[in-house]
């Protein structure tokens, strides 16, 4: 399935449905009257997030979605049927923004299972009967029903996810979220492996949390060097960023601070969320080159490094506790307690 995170589709409710012009005709009923019933209301535009999509890519193929007009009346004052809802499924974390230079956000679509009728039918036009009265007594009158809304807009896919890779292309993000999860991510030994955001699942410690993958980031991606800043949206609601350094690059410091610069240059709050900083690929130097690495980012960031080999599995479970503990609080070990074999029993 091809990943799309951008549409623009055009969306109209229905049209109320005429009202009716109908006179009682009756046996032994000399003044029946008018009786034409009121037209049916036309159906809204509601949008949904719905678990299982990850992508926009069905909106690359529809792109009207017209909702049903309502019915017109009928004699005996019969009100005619409204049309349905129409509903537009999306993933979860999709906005809706207005067709406008300013790209105006008008809906956020984060939980599984919300609704939101965003266009409202027009009501249905009144019937004859609704016009009678004590000097108008055979009414013609009536009206044909109101119109439905309609406007373009743009969806816009932010991934939810609790954990955001960032790092230099070929840092080991791809190898990190195949090595932590079932992901079968590309990884290549070339720039730009990863070409599209990619999720995976983390089990660790009885718990889970999402991890997001996205392309890597050069200098000047804010300018559209490279792929560019296009996907760092897909982290924008990510707790923690995890920010893996290669440890082969010629200057760690240089290659920690391009990224940071990078993300302060996209703002959108990322260059202020929670991050957790970890060497890559320690097994390809030997343990003096990554105790003095560790030092240099240490220095550059302020924080702490945690050396892995995402490729070898080594360093990782207490990388995953730091990250644990920015989703879900303190990770704490369960001591292991030898439980008391206890006699079989039925009851």
């Amino acid at each position: 399935m091809h990943f799309l995170d951008q549409a623009k589709i055009f969306i109209r409710s229905g049209a109320g449905g005429p009202g009716a012009v109908s006179f009682r005709r009756e046996k032994f009923v000399e003044f029946g009257g008018p009786d034409g019933g009121n037209g049916g209301k036309g159906g809204d535009i509601v949008f949904e997030a719905v678990p299982g999509l990850n992508t926009l890519i069905d909106f690359r193929y529809t792109q009207h979605f017209r909702a049903p007009r309502g019915k017109g009346g009928a004699g005996r004052n019969m009100t005619g049927a409204g049309g349905e809802d129409l509903v537009v499924k999306v993933p979860v974390g999709t906005q809706i923004l207005a067709d406008d230079e300013e790209r105006t956000l008008l809906a956020d679509l984060t939980k599984v299972g919300q609704r939101l009728t965003f266009l409202k039918g027009g009501d249905g036009g009144r019937g004859n009967a609704s016009y009678k009265t004590s000097t108008n007594r055979a009414p013609r009158q009536h009206q044909v029903g109101w119109p439905g809304e309609e406007m373009y807009v743009w969806l816009r896919l932010k991934l939810l996810a609790d954990v955001g890779l960032v790092g230099l292309p070929n840092a080991g993000k791809s190898t990190f979220i195949n090595a932590v999860t079932n992901t079968n991510a590309k990884v290549g030994a070339y720039a730009f492996t990863t070409t599209r955001p990619q999720l995976g699942v983390v089990s660790h410690k009885g718990r889970e949390f999402v991890v997001a993958d996205i392309p890597g980031l050069i200098e000047g991606a804010a300018e559209g060097a490279g792929i560019g800043d296009r996907f760092l949206g897909h982290i924008e609601r990510c707790r923690v960023l995890l920010h893996l350094v290669d440890a082969n690059d010629v200057d760690v410091a240089t290659s920690y601070n391009v990224v940071r610069g990078e993300l302060e240059a996209y703002g959108a709050g990322l260059e202020d969320k929670p991050v957790v900083l970890a060497l890559n690929k320690m097994d390809t130097i030997d343990a003096e080159l990554v105790e003095a690495l560790s030092a240099e980012l240490r220095e550059a960031s302020g924080m702490p490094v945690y050396p892995i080999s995402a490729a070898g599995g080594i360093g990782l479970e207490p990388l995953l506790d730091a990250l644990l503990e920015h989703v879900e609080g303190p990770v704490e070990d369960k001591p292991a307690e030898a439980e008391e074999a206890k006699p079989w029993s039925p009851l």
